[in-house]
């Protein structure tokens, strides 16, 4: 038996944000997949759990009639991976989420779960920053909402204050529309792994195929938490699709980056690793948009 304390099953959102505000140290439980290993780990001993598995509300994928997407935080990995909406609009999304553990952890780990870990190397976290995600925040004063990209505090903390839950996960049609991209998990191994390094871009061309109308970079583990280069962005936005585009993009991404030397690879690897995957999935996502590369 694991040593824990109990385990409550929240029948609705608002059963669910009654008993965090009760129990001020349970801990939401969605897919449990990294929780699990916490408790065997014996980090997790006599804590209390929060158990979200049986709110319906909380899963599932829908497009509105202005064209927004909202994904519900327990949402398995597989079902976004091969949901209509995802394969037709955030093909990006699917194919990062993807690359998550095995199908057992894809079949059982969620979305939310994987965004309010916390952690620099999720894989759903990078991409949905170049989507400009906004998350819905349910707790005892209401909602709100709020950027990914604000959403995180640092390694493992997030902006979640107590008895709120992760409730939604909107990308607005301007954030999809016209835009492709592609994302690039460096691991080592080809699966069952965690990133050493993820890059995710996204971009629009314009209507002549040549130029960056707009384009989003983000990575997973070039620094404490998961981050967006804005810079890199600003310096190629507007240009004309070249090599010294792809150079200019590289090099400026590598002065906002800040990875660390890790059992996994050290500060060096993972620069060398932006600057070349920053490259590639830009070069990736111009020939999904019908670019063409001048080499």
């Amino acid at each position: 038996m694991y040593d824990i304390e109990n385990i409550y099953e929240a029948v609705d959102i608002q059963d669910a944000i009654k008993a965090l505000v009760e129990n001020p140290s349970a801990i939401p439980l969605a897919g449990g997949t990294d929780i699990l290993i916490k408790i065997r780990e014996g980090k997790l001993a006599g804590k209390s759990f929060i158990s979200l598995h049986h709110i319906n509300s909380l899963k599932g994928i829908t497009r509105d009639e202005q064209g927004n997407i909202m994904i519900r935080p327990l949402t398995t990995f597989s079902h976004i991976t091969y949901h209509p909406l995802i394969k037709t609009y955030l093909p990006m999304l699917g194919e990062a989420v993807d690359q998550v553990g095995g199908p057992q952890i894809r079949n059982m780990g969620t979305i939310g779960g994987n965004i309010c870990n916390g952690v620099t190397s999720a894989d759903s976290a990078s991409t949905l920053f170049t989507y400009n995600a906004l998350l819905e925040i349910t707790g005892p004063t209401g909602i709100r909402n709020i950027p990914i990209t604000a959403f995180y505090k640092g390694p493992g903390r997030v902006h979640l204050q107590q008895g709120e839950l992760l409730t939604g996960i909107c990308i607005t049609k301007e954030n999809y529309e016209g835009f492709h991209g592609h994302y690039i998990k460096y691991a080592m191994r080809e699966a069952m792994d965690i990133a050493t390094l993820g890059c995710a871009v996204n971009c629009k061309l314009n209507a002549s195929l040549d130029q960056l109308e707009d384009v989003r970079l983000a990575f997973g583990v070039a620094g404490p938490t998961p981050m967006r280069c804005n810079k890199a962005e600003a310096a190629v936005i507007g240009q004309t699709i070249s090599p010294s585009l792809f150079k200019t993009f590289s090099e400026v991404a590598l002065t906002e980056v800040n990875p660390r030397t890790s059992w996994r690879a050290s500060r060096d690897f993972r620069l060398q690793l932006v600057k070349e995957l920053s490259k590639r999935a830009l070069k990736q996502a111009i020939l999904l948009g019908g670019g063409h590369l001048d080499d």
